[in-house]
Parts: structure tokens; sequence; C-alpha cells
């Protein structure tokens, strides 16, 4: 995106403030553009000018171009599970914030036994990991064609497709990857991979099935002089393969190429090669070692390119010492730095509580909060939690900045009632917080008793300190 202000796009729009788009002002639209929530193909007056009038024309397009992504948006699957890749407009996360998260896909292969291969597919579809208030999943499952025998990856394409995930088919074979997407080209696979010795018959394929295509190849002129004749042919929705080479065999010369296509592309020194790439941590198991050491490496490759700058990544180690650490670690990066990931303030029932069990407060920040509720639910504590609204932010850094304050706990007792649904008036506070002691005292007329800094601390700490003595 080469407008960074939203009073840059207002100029481009209608700057009649009359609401079709959703929102109540143009301004308000253009904002929401830079956000990437909208396109400016959504203001009804700028499509409808532009189809009458050729100057207006003009204005779209010259808009769609300056708002449009610096590396090209790639979408794999159709419908609801359809998953985006590419798309992003920095080289580092804090400039702005990273938009569309690696997609991590699964290997199976034609030769393997159909128990097997439902075995594996269902592992990636019921995959789910509760963090921080979200369900992490896995993106899809990637049909590898070793037999390379036409029908038979056809059969295995079809099965696969039927799980409902979007598919990156792979092979070098054209015919085998024509075999498969008669079969299941409605669903976009992605087609892996055009090289130096096959591109003219994956650009067919490409345009006939229209689907997205990767480009494969250790030299960066090869990967850009394919891409750009692809695009020059109509082929829009490229993927580039630097090859991933595996550790101790060139890891490193990856790592510099996957670099240089990045930066070139957001730097806006070479837009031919602006598009999603893709690394493929399942080298590891060219390497020597056993299951679990090949799927440890995985883990050192999806990390190192989830941060540096891996669009789309194929694994084969399905076990949890290889997903958990990758999927938590894309989460945490990708999660956007402008926005603190909060949940909705208020009082929360822990365990069904009676009126007579304790009431605890904590802050909003959806990691502090989560940390809370779980300790405390499977301690089997009940209780009342109350969730004051710090803007997102722990407790320590709250307290610090002002957003934890002793009024804001009145007004919080205040809206929620909780002084009804009790019969006491004691309310637990974190040990980060103890320096507020006396001020909520003061302001709310409770009687604060200072917790555990840790959550997870807290039964043994009600052991000893609840119910309160007498005359405290």
């Amino acid at each position: 995106m080469k407008v960074k202000s939203p009073l840059e796009v207002y100029k481009y729009l209608p700057q009649t403030n009359c609401g079709e788009c959703g929102y109540d002002t143009c301004m308000s639209f253009a904002a929401q553009i830079i956000d990437r929530n909208v396109k400016p193909t959504d203001c009804p007056p700028l499509m409808e000018n532009a189809s009458k009038d050729k100057k207006f024309e003009k204005k779209l397009n010259e808009l769609i171009a300056l708002t449009s992504p610096e590396i090209a948006e790639v979408v794999i699957g159709s419908g609801e599970s359809a998953v985006k890749i590419g798309g992003e407009d920095v080289l580092h996360r804090h400039e702005l914030t990273f938009f569309n998260p690696p997609a991590f896909f699964f290997d199976v292969h034609d030769n393997m036994d159909e128990a097997l291969i439902d075995e594996r597919c269902s592992r990636v579809v019921e995959y789910r990991k509760f963090y921080v208030g979200d369900f992490i999943t896995l993106e899809g499952i990637s049909v590898r064609c070793v037999s390379n025998d036409p029908e038979k990856f056809r059969k295995v394409a079809k099965k696969v497709a039927e799980y409902g995930k979007p598919v990156v088919l792979i092979s070098l074979n054209p015919d085998c990857m024509r075999a498969a997407l008669e079969e299941i080209a409605d669903q976009r696979p992605l087609i892996y991979a055009a090289t130096e010795k096959n591109w003219r018959e994956f650009l067919e394929l490409a345009l006939e099935f229209r689907v997205p295509v990767t480009i494969r190849s250790r030299d960066l002129d090869t990967l850009k002089s394919i891409a750009k004749t692809f695009r020059e042919n109509g082929v829009s929705e490229i993927v580039l393969d630097p090859v991933t080479e595996p550790v101790g065999k060139g890891l490193k010369n990856t790592f510099e190429r996957v670099i240089q296509l990045r930066r070139t592309a957001i730097l806006g020194e070479d837009k031919e090669i602006a598009y999603p790439i893709m690394v493929t941590p399942i080298s590891a198991w060219l390497i020597e070692g056993d299951d679990i050491t090949r799927g440890y490496w995985e883990t050192v490759i999806a990390s190192t390119f989830v941060t540096k700058y891996a669009d789309i990544m194929i694994f084969r180690n399905l076990e949890q010492y290889t997903v958990m650490p990758s999927v938590v670690l894309r989460y945490n990066i990708y999660t956007d730095p402008r926005t603190p990931v909060q949940v909705e303030p208020g009082l929360r029932e822990i365990n069904s509580p009676s009126p007579d069990d304790p009431v605890f407060i904590t802050t909003n920040f959806a990691l502090t909060y989560y940390t809370v509720e779980s300790d405390l639910s499977s301690s089997n504590i009940k209780c009342w939690l109350l969730v004051l609204d710090t803007e997102g932010l722990g407790v320590e850094v709250s307290v610090a900045g002002g957003q934890f304050t002793a009024a804001k706990v009145k007004d919080l007792i205040q809206e929620t009632g909780i002084e009804q649904k009790v019969n006491h008036k004691f309310l637990v506070i974190p040990g980060l917080a103890a320096r507020l002691q006396g001020a909520i005292e003061d302001e709310t007329g409770w009687t604060v008793l200072v917790g555990p800094m840790d959550s997870g601390r807290i039964k043994g700490w009600l052991e000893q300190q609840w119910p309160p003595k007498s005359g405290e």
C-alpha cells in the first residue's frame, strides 16, 4: 500500500458522506481502506461514476493501485474454508502489522494406505488449540504424487478434497497434475510446481483451470523470469518457492533468498517478484535421523520462516512437538501490535459460586484473563471474577500507566452489581497491584486483600486466607 494516511485516500472518494458504504463519512471509509477492512470498490457512488465516466474510472484504478498491498494476495481453496496468503505491506511487524498468517499444510502422498490418509486428514481437520481466547486451527492438506500415476493421483486428490480443507497438489508431472485438476479444480487448489522444464505445461494448466500456481527455482533470476511470463500471459495468482534446503545442507542460502525476495518486493525495487513465498519444513526429512529428530528440525525451519517471511508452509510431522510451537509462534507474530488482545470487561462466575465465595479482580488483557480464569477453573475454585477494562494491558503495566485505578474499580463494582450477589465486601486484588490496596478501600468501602502475584498460587493462598478472619 503506497498511501499511509486516510487523507491521501479521501481525495479520491466522492466526498459526499452519503453513507451508502456503511460508514458515516467518506473520511471514515478512507480510514477503513487504510486498515484493509474494505476496498475502494465497496464505495457505490465511486463505482457508479467509474462506470459512466472515463475520468472517474481512471481515478478508481489509481486508488486501487495505491491501496493494493505490496505483496500480491493469493487465495487457496473456495468457500468458507478458503485461505488467503501474502498481502503484506511491511518488512517489520511494528511498522504496521502482518495481515495474513502463513498457511500450514500437512503432507499425504498417493502411495499411502487409505487408512493412513484418512487418519492424517482427520487430524488436520480436527486440530483445535485454545489460545488467548481463540481456537487455532490448521489450514490445509498437501497431496504429493509419488506414484507418477495420473489415475492414482486423481483418486487420492479427490479423497483428500472431500475433507473440505484447501489443498496443495504436488507433482512436477503435468499429466498427473491435469488428472487431479480435472477432479478438484472447482476447489481452487494451489498447484506445485512450475520449473524451468515444465513451465509451459503448468502455464496452460493454470490458465485452463484458473488455479493459483507455485513457481520453483533456486535461482532468483529464473524465478523472476518465469513469474513475469506467467503474469504477462494472464496468471496473477502466483506463489514463489526459492527451494528450502535441509538443515546443514544450505538452509542459510534459503534464508538469504527469502530475505532478498521479500525486501526487494516490499521496497519497490522489483515488483516482478512481489508474490507470496513458500517454505517447506518438510525438507527436514532429507537429513539423517529418526522421525523425532526430523520433526524437531521441521519446527526449527518453521520458526525461522514464520518470522522471516514465509506465507505458506508444507509439513510432514503432525505431532504436537512440531505443530504446537509452530502455531503458537505464528499466532503471536501475527497478532496486530496496534490493538492489544483483550476480552470484554464485566463479571464472570467461575464454577457456579455462592454468595459466600471470594471476589477476585483482574485485567481484560486476554493473556492475563485466560491465565487467571484457567487457573481458577482447573483448581475447582468457586469465585466471582471482576474483569476491569485496562485497554488490553496487563496488571503491572496498567497499574503503572493509570488504566488500573481505584476509581475504575469502584465503577466496575457498581456496574456489575456484585454487591447484591455476595454476602461480604472482600475484594482480592493481584499481588502486582498491591500498591492500590489503600486507595481501593478508600474509594469503594470494601476490604481489600492482596492475593499472590501468580494466579497459579491462588488455591494455596485461599487455604490460608479464606474466609478472612474476624476483624480483617
